[in-house]
């Protein structure tokens, strides 16, 4: 399952997708809205992205984990639009025969998401800054809303 939504993400639906009788383990992260990020408070987050581009490059990023360990099934789902406080943002599951191996099949999906994927993030602070960040780029910062990579 690979899907980009603007509707609350179903982490239950989410992890029953990947889970197999071959499988002794499923993994579930769930990245959420947090509100402190470096010393900086959070009021939402905004995500938008390239749909067709990022579904491929999420294909891509569950082949390359398959080549590396024994997925039964992989799953991602990744929010897009305005997130609030304690609202998820992507969900990742994986289901192996063993523990070891989902956790670092999920783990490196997470984290090649955040490099490869084009998914934008923008930072919405309590001062009334924003910030966009990019795949595998520093923070931008942006000093008006029309400056943002998509819409």
């Amino acid at each position: 399952m690979i899907q980009l939504t603007h509707d609350v993400i179903d982490y239950q639906s989410v992890t029953e997708s990947v889970r197999s009788d071959q499988a002794g383990a499923v993994v579930l992260f769930l990245g959420t809205v947090r509100e402190m990020t470096a010393g900086r408070q959070t009021v939402a987050l905004e995500y938008q992205a390239f749909p067709q581009m990022a579904e491929t490059k999420l294909a891509e990023l569950i082949e390359e984990a398959k080549s590396r360990w024994p997925i039964q099934n992989a799953a991602i789902v990744h929010r897009l639009g305005r997130l609030e406080l304690g609202e998820i943002s992507v969900a990742v599951a994986v289901s192996t025969p063993h523990r070891r191996d989902a956790f670092a099949a999920g783990q490196h999906i997470l984290e090649r998401l955040k490099e490869v994927v084009p998914i934008w993030k923008q930072e919405n602070w309590a001062d009334g800054t924003t910030e966009w960040v990019h795949p595998g780029v520093n923070a931008i910062s942006q000093s008006q809303p029309d400056q943002a990579p998509v819409q």
